[in-house]
């Protein structure tokens, strides 16, 4: 099964924005963010924000073949889920949070 999806990178178009305009651009997209910033899941569990869903990626270097697995299978089963999530991806696990 072939997968077909937009990025869009921040670092590319949008370099040195506020965390803010970050979820705001994602939530125009109507798209995942996915970062390895601890930052969006502060703002997303501390500060309450919502209508946006997050990928954020846990792992040491060495891990990265480890998780791009865990990657993809989550965008496969998420993507056109109309929940907004929070899924935290480590080289061992997948965990998924409603926000």
């Amino acid at each position: 099964m072939e997968l077909e999806y937009e990025v869009f990178s921040i670092r590319e178009h949008l370099q040195g924005v506020s965390d803010r305009i970050v979820i705001e651009t994602v939530k125009s997209k109507k798209g995942f963010l996915l970062t390895e910033d601890k930052d969006f899941g502060e703002l997303v569990f501390s500060h309450g924000i919502q209508g946006c869903s997050v990928i954020f990626l846990r792992y040491e270097k060495q891990e990265i073949i480890h998780i791009k697995k865990n990657i993809i299978k989550s965008l496969e089963t998420y993507y056109r889920n109309s929940d907004h999530l929070f899924i935290t991806i480590t080289k061992d696990k997948v965990r998924v949070r409603k926000i």
